[in-house]
């Protein structure tokens, strides 16, 4: 029962367990390793952050001759090099985690080691840690607050809280508010109250002026200062309520500008101007104002510049006497194909010898698409009936590979053209096109015009006299198409054939060396080589005869006796 079980695998799984095999060998192939290093923004260039031949474990000398380069394709801005003299990675940007990474807590650029023959790939990551080069901030360069002089004690005002671009520690910490008879400070995360710790009298103290202190745990530490301005007033009960806390907006990436993209809605109890409502952004990046304004009375928030990333903007919602409340807006972004592939050619070899067996790698092809999603999703081809072909292989690279024989005497040279096109609607697409030449190899032997050549000479003929011309061709290039020629060794009529003839090395033309005599010998031959200048070189051999006439016949009978030689 068993045995027929196993046949059975063995001819419906053959197939798939090769193709298991094959796919884990190329995983083997083409290696992607991952390293990792922590680096303090700000370093200047030329900094070291590591020694990444001796962490991948390289020969030194393996890096200039692999052509070893950093790559990026979330920027444009490659933020570290590799010197290829000792292996060293180096900062060669200036890094600035704000600019880079907002407020997150971590903030990661991915660089890629790239290496040629064979192609490698190994991911870098650069943890950018925090500095404390950012103090404190509050929104606004005074706090103004209306207080009711009838307000309980205990009663609690939430303060904007202050903003510090770096993170972690060297972020805001902790507030202070200076010694006063009225208020005390409620700090926890990320909520700042003023609380009120003994009631007010307008009629002692109209106004009352308190600084708030920011400071950030960095060392050394750093700090901000807001003002803040209480005016005692009579009852105001009500701050203002969103309708949501919460509010989501979807934006194409080409929305034109003036394009309402949320209208906010708060409303207040009260009445008359406590109860009138404005709209104002919190504390927000001046990137945020630059993109977006809002309208004070609608609570429409417009768009006023293009925008290419998503967005999170803090509204607040203010009656007429200064009581408040706050809501959030998230704004995201939806890519539209506004981006066309972009093909580069990282490595080519040029020119490549005709003799190159198929399936060789002769060119590394890489394609970009800044869109996202299917928008940046790439097919890539190159044109039909030329011996070459694509072939993907890590991530967005390409393989240029030969598919057939190459014979540099039938094509020189390929203009080869890449085409990537996206998978968005409608389509984008672009194309590179270059030059591959194709080099000489000596694959082509001279060849001779005629199988055989015939030479007539009188006897008595002067020393250096002409007796023929031989020709032979050559369809190789340069020094593999240049033809010498020259006699084979032989001997003619018990002497050596260079005595009675040469051959003009250049030319081909034959000249007799002495003069001849009909009475010692009518006939003989000689064999002529063409040897072209390659290496190895090669050679073709003809065979010329060489027929001398009587002097003492007339014309007629000597022509006749060299028919009937022939």
């Amino acid at each position: 029962v068993v045995e027929p079980q196993l046949e059975s695998f063995s001819q419906k799984n053959l197939t798939m367990v090769l193709k298991m095999l094959f796919f884990l060998w190329l995983s083997c192939l083409f290696s992607l390793l991952h390293i990792a290093y922590s680096i303090q923004e700000e370093m200047k260039r030329g900094s070291v952050i590591g020694n990444i031949a001796k962490d991948l474990g390289l020969q030194i000398d393996a890096l200039s001759k692999r052509r070893a380069r950093i790559d990026t394709e979330e920027t444009d801005k490659r933020y570290c090099d590799i010197n290829l003299k000792n292996g060293e990675l180096i900062v060669a940007e200036r890094i600035d985690r704000e600019e880079l990474c907002d407020e997150k807590a971590s903030c990661i650029l991915k660089q890629e080691l790239v290496l040629e023959n064979p192609l490698e790939l190994h991911r870098i990551s650069l943890h950018v840690q925090d500095i404390n080069d950012n103090s404190p901030q509050f929104n606004e360069k005074m706090i103004i607050l209306e207080i009711q002089e009838s307000t309980d004690r205990g009663a609690r005002f939430i303060i904007e809280e202050a903003h510090d671009e770096d993170v972690g520690q060297n972020s805001v910490q902790q507030y202070s508010l200076e010694q006063n008879e009225n208020f005390i400070l409620a700090a926890k995360g990320n909520t700042v109250e003023l609380v009120l710790d003994k009631e007010l009298d307008r009629e002692k103290q109209k106004e009352i002026n308190l600084l708030l202190t920011a400071l950030d745990g960095g060392s050394p530490q750093r700090s901000g200062t807001v003002v803040i301005h209480v005016t005692v007033l009579d009852a105001n009960d009500n701050a203002p309520v969103f309708s949501q806390a919460v509010y989501k907006a979807s934006l194409p990436e080409n929305s034109p500008l003036d394009t309402v993209v949320v209208t906010v809605s708060a409303t207040d109890a009260d009445e008359g101007v406590n109860g009138d409502v404005t709209y104002d952004f919190g504390h927000v990046s001046e990137d945020v104002r630059k993109k977006f304004a809002i309208d004070r009375k609608a609570g429409e928030i417009i768009l006023i510049d293009a925008i290419t990333k998503s967005y999170e903007i803090r509204i607040k919602a203010k009656d007429g006497l200064g009581l408040s409340s706050y809501a959030k807006v998230i704004i995201s972004i939806t890519d539209v194909n506004d981006n066309a592939p972009i093909v580069s050619l990282k490595s080519l070899t040029n020119p490549i010898p005709e003799d190159t067996p198929a399936g060789t790698e002769v060119g590394i092809i890489n394609v970009q698409d800044r869109d996202s999603e299917n928008n940046r999703q790439v097919r890539c081809s190159v044109q039909q009936n030329i011996p070459f072909k694509l072939v993907p292989s890590i991530k967005n690279y390409y393989s240029l590979v030969t598919t057939g024989n190459l014979d540099r005497e039938l094509v020189t040279d390929y203009n080869i053209t890449i085409t990537a096109t996206d998978e968005g609607s409608p389509p984008l697409s672009s194309s590179k096109t270059f030059q591959l030449s194709v080099a000489d190899i000596n694959d082509n032997p001279p060849v001779f015009e005629e199988q055989s050549y015939s030479a007539y000479i009188n006897e008595n003929n002067k020393p250096g006299s002409t007796l023929c011309s031989v020709s032979a061709r050559d369809p190789d290039w340069r020094q593999n198409g240049t033809v010498i020629y020259s006699l084979l060794p032989a001997e003619v009529n018990g002497a050596s054939v260079s005595s009675y003839l040469s051959v003009n090395g250049d030319t081909g033309v034959i000249h007799a060396v002495r003069s001849f005599d009909y009475e010692q010998f009518r006939s003989f031959q000689v064999y002529v080589m063409a040897r072209d200048n390659g290496s190895p070189p090669l050679s073709s051999n003809v065979t010329v005869s060489v027929f001398i006439s009587d002097s003492t016949q007339p014309q007629s009978q000597a022509n006749n006796f060299v028919n009937a030689l022939e």
